[in-house]
């Protein structure tokens, strides 16, 4: 008898016809067909944004087995095939390009697909048999990309906002903290304008920046709260069409407990599902971020400029060779790194506002953009202020001798004469000093303004530096 040869691929059938798959893929012909028309980017879905779309299709599942809506056996299965892909099995399946079709249909049957294959494999069947388990009639019971995929964007970013940027910022907070500590006996000159302002203390400029961090902290928190709100259960236009009554809360309380984070039914679908305006809220709020971290990475390099020519008030850790031809050249590099990301982040939200905008009638297209956009805004960030924490904060070093002979010689400590002597008399002393390079005690001295002891007191660094109130 002859044998048969073992083909390498499948034929499924959609709308439009025939098409061979590879037997290997667990996606399906859906899917290829996206992989066709959309080979743009190479940007593969990000796996928080796969964990989101998969979540949602365990709840379902489990809430439409227990509703008698689906097939028990064919439920359980979706919800193993489900784990699998949430314990991180079967990524490499998840292969359309990120700028694809509106809405993110494309995507969306690509989950749909790897989980029912993998659920007909499980079930002891063959891939493609969809008459058993089918990606529309079962994967996507009650369901529709139109609520699923801003329920996912909602998902997928409490839970990136949960793993990486909300615990580097708390992370970066503490070690900014235990840097103000450390500096709070180093007294510095300021600078306001690039140019020398009175003294301050180096560990309340570490301090101001944790400060800083703990706003934008609670900012970030306050402005994700409208993420918790899910417009699941609206289906294709926010009616609830096919959907089982009891369908829309259970699936919510199943999401809520899969993630562990308080969520609940928006009060109305229809608002919830044509609206971006939580993603751009976040977004906007992570921009905000971004915007106070570049200052503070420019300030870093600033104060590490040198190290013979530049301001050198700090030491920031040397974690790689700095230059190709230049030996023993040290760079800022992990604070160059958080301004490059944070400019990334600034254009992704003007690309979350403008997709957020070009929604019509019931439905925003552009989900798939902002998706993307806004948890890899997150995550980057998240993973960014997480290196700097660790690569740079957490090792900086003063200069303290540097520091002070700054503050001492800044022409700004004149501020402190002002209301001894009047601020034209001030001005003219501070004029002098600069010419003729004499000190501004010397010269109050040789004026006769002022006596050594009126000098010494009312020119106390550490009085001066000193934080009113405190």
């Amino acid at each position: 008898m002859t044998e048969l040869p073992v083909l390498d691929y499948r034929v499924e059938k959609d709308s439009m016809g025939e098409r061979q798959i590879p037997a290997a893929a667990y996606y399906g012909i859906q899917t290829l067909r996206a992989t066709e028309n959309f080979p743009i980017s190479g940007l593969k879905p990000l796996p928080t944004y796969i964990d989101a779309c998969v979540l949602i299709k365990k709840a379902a599942a489990i809430a439409n087995t227990e509703l008698g809506c689906i097939p028990s056996d064919v439920g359980q299965a979706i919800v193993a095939a489900a784990d699998e892909v949430l314990a991180g099995k079967w990524r490499e399946q998840f292969v359309v390009d990120v700028y694809q079709a509106g809405a993110g249909t494309s995507h969306h049957m690509n989950v749909n697909e790897v989980l029912a294959n993998r659920a007909l494999e499980l079930l002891g069947d063959v891939k493609g048999n969809y008459q058993r388990v089918s990606p529309n009639d079962h994967v996507n019971y009650g369901q529709s990309t139109n609520d699923v995929i801003p329920t996912a964007i909602r998902i997928g970013g409490l839970v990136a906002l949960e793993r990486t940027l909300l615990p580097a910022l708390t992370e970066a907070i503490a070690v900014l903290e235990q840097k103000a500590v450390e500096f709070q006996d180093a007294i510095k000159s300021g600078r306001t304008h690039m140019q020398d302002a009175v003294p301050v203390r180096l560990g309340e400029g570490f301090r101001a920046w944790g400060q800083i961090l703990a706003d934008h902290l609670l900012r970030i928190e306050r402005a994700a709260e409208d993420l918790t709100f899910l417009g699941l259960g609206g289906s294709a236009v926010g009616t609830g069409l096919n959907t089982h009554p009891e369908y829309r809360q259970k699936t919510i309380h199943l999401l809520s407990e899969l993630i562990e984070q308080p969520l609940r039914a928006a009060p109305h679908l229809m608002a919830a599902m044509q609206s971006m305006a939580p993603f751009v809220s976040v977004s906007g709020a992570l921009r905000n971020l971004a915007q106070d971290c570049v200052k503070i990475s420019h300030d870093l390099r600033l104060m590490d400029s040198g190290p013979k020519t530049g301001f050198k008030e700090i030491q920031l850790p040397p974690v790689q060779p700095g230059s190709s031809i230049m030996p023993g050249k040290y760079n800022p590099v992990m604070a160059e790194m958080i301004s490059m990301v944070c400019f990334q982040v600034m254009g992704y939200d003007s690309a979350i506002a403008l997709a957020a905008q070009a929604g019509q009638l019931e439905l925003n297209v552009m989900m798939p953009l902002i998706a993307y956009d806004l948890i890899q805004s997150i995550e980057i960030l998240g993973k960014a202020i997480a290196a700097l924490t660790h690569q740079c904060l957490q090792g900086i070093t003063a200069n303290r001798d540097r520091c002070l002979s700054y503050a001492e010689g800044s022409l700004a400590l004149v501020t402190a004469l002002n209301t001894q002597i009047g601020y034209l008399n001030a001005a003219a002393i501070a004029k002098e000093s600069l010419e003729t390079g004499k000190s501004l005690r010397q010269i109050v001295s040789d004026r006769g303004l002022l006596s050594a002891e009126e000098l010494a007191q009312i020119l106390d660094l550490e009085k001066m530096s000193q934080i009113v109130g405190n």
